[in-house]
């Protein structure tokens, strides 16, 4: 279990460990820890409830969590190895193909979703999480799909090895067009000093 010591007033709940995570028993810890972070309504929170609870029971999907030491969820990603036939693959396919990336769909693990409490960003806690998650893949590469703006969440990707196979990706009900991004496993490490 990795462990992220707090900052500032530094009291034993400011920790943060990550670990594996029940995402169906928690998902409406999950989905309040994602609303803060990416802005959802109620309304797109029940949608999302829907669509966690089915994803979890795909065949290898894998979820962590970040918590504090009192138990309160403050981060947390899933994902599972990639399928064509599911419904993200079908709408990027044709923003793959037209790059010449479609085979990144094959042989892949998909991050779903990966968010951080915005109380907890900037503490390494989403690096730790995605990493974590697809050290432990079988595959030898991730994708995944962000907006298309320069925020550091893509900031976040491109320094773990996440490069832009498609841009300008437009899902069915989303405002924002995204952007889908693949890296291959192992995902890059910071380098330390020497020292």
């Amino acid at each position: 279990m990795l462990r992220f010591p707090g900052s500032g007033s530094r009291t034993p709940d400011d920790d943060v460990f990550l670990g594996p995570l029940d995402l169906a028993a928690r998902v409406d810890e999950a989905l309040t820890v994602q609303a803060h972070a990416f802005g959802l309504s109620d309304d797109e929170i029940s949608v999302r409830r829907q669509i966690v609870l089915r994803h979890i029971t795909y065949p290898g999907a894998r979820a962590l969590g970040a918590t504090r030491a009192d138990g309160r969820l403050v981060g947390f990603v899933y994902g599972m190895p990639n399928d064509r036939a599911h419904w993200w693959s079908t709408v990027v396919q044709p923003y793959l193909r037209t790059q010449g990336y479609d085979g990144w769909l094959d042989d892949s693990f998909v991050i779903t979703e990966l968010h951080v409490h915005p109380g907890y960003q900037n503490r390494g806690i989403g690096r730790g999480l995605i990493t974590t998650l697809t050290d432990a893949a079988a595959q030898p590469r991730s994708i995944l799909s962000a907006i298309d703006t320069e925020s550091p969440a893509r900031a976040l990707y491109r320094s773990l090895g996440y490069r832009d196979l498609a841009r300008q990706v437009l899902f069915p009900s989303a405002p924002k067009p995204y952007a889908v991004m693949g890296a291959p496993l192992p995902l890059l490490r910071r380098q330390e000093p020497y020292g």
